[in-house]
């Protein structure tokens, strides 16, 4: 998996960006998400956990 990010904006001189994760389809594909699917996502443990809402 890789973490992206992309300028979103530029505001009183501070930059402010949009980040995304891309997860391997295999992955996907294995939890049966879909496109469009609604996720949460919280830390636990100094860790990233992503449900299916």
């Amino acid at each position: 998996m890789r973490l992206l990010s992309q300028k979103s904006r530029e505001y009183k001189g501070k930059d402010y960006h949009k980040f995304w994760i891309v997860i391997p389809n295999k992955l996907i594909e294995k939890l049966g998400w879909k496109q469009g699917d609604e996720l949460e996502a919280e830390e636990k443990n100094d860790k990233l956990v992503i449900e299916k809402d």
